[in-house]
């Protein structure tokens, strides 16, 4: 906690920045003690509109197998039929990566495979952009201490999902996920999640947290959803503006949503009649 203060206050110090955002901040983050707003230390934070929904896995499961057992029949047999599957293909495996195994073909499979997902969706995330040694620096500081963890689903020797995680607290958190879209059939990103979850709880971990992101299958999945919230600062005119600019636009926002809404005592009529009015 004290590194992360003095981290802050010599941010807000050096400047070089008209605003900060503080986003996807947990309700039990230690942080929370810097980021509140009111406290001293750096610029003046305050509350901000903006939040997150944090998907999580926990329960009194005694095993992962008994996890996997608790799951509905159609989710046991989907993940039984991707790997029958990929088994089409080859031999399927689903492992750890050993601490002392070359990271970079990995960490070159998954940026390849990130891109052509993004490419697909007509998106664009610079971690992942080639040359970029911003995905590298992050793993190898997860890396130098000691939490990193690396879950790979194989098919016939090559890598068709990839997460990597990393352990703080009694907690696996999925930090970046992604699968090779040509075994999407087979849905091995899914196959993979099953896997690692069961696989904490094997190890004795309290909880699997998908961190910030709404996907349909970390909801699908998830025993809690907690919300992540932000705080926001100015420190020169121009941060002010901006963020006057946004509270305006927030306020004009929910102006209209108050006007589209239905009457009070009237009850919004469900679809068929709403096509019929």
């Amino acid at each position: 906690m004290s590194a992360l203060q003095e981290l802050w206050t010599q941010l807000c110090d050096a400047g070089g920045f008209d605003l900060a955002l503080i986003s996807r901040l947990s309700p039990d983050a230690a942080a929370r003690k810097i980021f509140t707003p009111g406290a001293f230390g750096g610029i003046r934070l305050r509350h901000f509109h903006r939040t997150e929904v944090s998907y999580r896995v926990a329960g009194q499961w005694e095993s992962g197998a008994a996890w996997f057992a608790d799951q509905s029949k159609k989710t046991r047999q989907n993940y039984r039929r991707g790997i029958k599957a990929l088994e089409e293909t080859g031999e399927v495996r689903f492992r750890l990566l050993a601490p002392d195994e070359p990271l970079q073909p990995v960490l070159e499979r998954l940026a390849a495979l990130k891109r052509k997902w993004l490419t697909e969706r007509m998106r664009e995330s610079d971690l992942f952009e080639e040359g970029v040694p911003v995905l590298a620096a992050l793993v190898d500081a997860l890396a130098r201490a000691g939490v990193l963890h690396i879950f790979v689903l194989e098919c016939n020797g090559v890598m068709v999902a990839v997460s990597i995680n990393f352990v703080q607290h009694d907690v696996m958190m999925a930090f970046v996920t992604t699968f090779d879209p040509d075994f999407a059939r087979a849905s091995p990103g899914v196959i993979l999640l099953m896997d690692y979850v069961q696989w904490s709880i094997d190890h004795g971990l309290s909880m699997v947290d998908f961190l910030c992101g709404a996907e349909s299958f970390k909801h699908k999945f998830s025993t809690q959803a907690v919300t992540l919230e932000s705080v926001i600062g100015t420190r020169t005119a121009q941060g002010a503006l901006a963020s006057l600019a946004d509270r305006v636009l927030q306020t004009v926002r929910q102006m209209r949503e108050r006007s589209s809404a239905p009457p009070k005592g009237r009850d919004t009529p469900p679809p068929a009649e709403a096509a019929l009015d």
